[in-house]
């Protein structure tokens, strides 16, 4: 789509490369770029699972391009469909995506790595949030990493912008899986094609349920799903490919899912 961002699609994985040399951060005109890519996954339904990697392997991702600021780029100006770097406001993205990580995810590159559903990491990357030395909001991670990991370490990350590893991060259940370099391409693209092959109507369900279900109680989130009143449970639970995995199951064979 353009030299700062390549895509390659293979069956139904669609590859994201963003490559912003140095350090891959991100501006206002990227981030709407990356928005109306991401968008164009969404919308296509030949496409099941996305992956999100960067050029080189010493930054993921610096986040937020301090320079173009500096040049005029308005901290709260348009970042576009999805949001900062496309993916963490994007509405109704109820497909799996996979964020391979090479490198320093820092800021907002952290941020972006955090809107993926899996995470998998080379053994030399490492994570900050240094937003704090910089007397400003890591808006998204403030919300976000006090869920995701113990909340004492979530908030050293977010007072002090301490540094994190890769090891850490694996213990503190951050990251699914910690890789040699050279292995974490050839890891993500297995993943990815074994969701790829699986039903795309119930991954659909399970993103929705678990996004807007963080907001209800229990028991109202329940109710929302016996009462099929999700919109991809409501789907799920008309379609073909339903009463296909129970068929295959009874048949003993794999099942055939045709996302319908």
């Amino acid at each position: 789509m353009s030299e700062v961002i390549t895509t390659r699609r293979d069956g139904g994985i669609f590859e994201v490369t963003l490559d912003r040399p140095k350090a891959n951060a991100i501006d206002l005109a990227t981030s709407r770029l990356m928005g109306e890519t991401f968008k164009t996954f969404r919308d296509d339904p030949d496409l099941r699972v996305a992956i999100v990697r960067t050029a080189g392997d010493k930054f993921f991702s610096a986040g937020w391009d301090l320079k173009a600021a500096a040049d005029g780029d308005a901290v709260d100006g348009d970042y576009g469909v999805g949001g900062f770097g496309g993916l963490q406001e994007l509405r109704d993205l109820n497909k799996p995506v996979i964020a391979a990580v090479s490198g320093m995810a820092v800021g907002g590159g952290f941020e972006l790595m955090l809107s993926a559903d899996l995470i998998y990491v080379a053994d030399h990357s490492t994570f900050a949030l240094p937003e704090i030395t910089a007397g400003t909001l890591a808006d998204a991670a403030t919300i976000k990493l006090p869920k995701r990991i113990p909340y004492h370490v979530a908030m050293e990350m977010l007072y002090r912008g301490r540094w994190m590893d890769a090891a850490e991060a694996l213990r503190w259940g951050l990251v699914n899986e910690v890789l040699p370099n050279d292995q974490l391409m050839d890891k993500v693209w297995e993943v990815a094609r074994e969701l790829a092959s699986g039903p795309p109507l119930v991954f659909a369900a399970i993103k929705q349920v678990a996004r807007e279900a963080e907001a209800m109680k229990f028991q109202e989130a329940m109710n929302w799903i016996t009462k099929r009143q999700f919109e991809s449970v409501d789907l799920l639970y008309d379609s073909e490919d339903n009463q296909e995995g129970f068929r295959a199951f009874a048949e003993k064979r794999a099942p055939v899912w045709k996302g319908k």
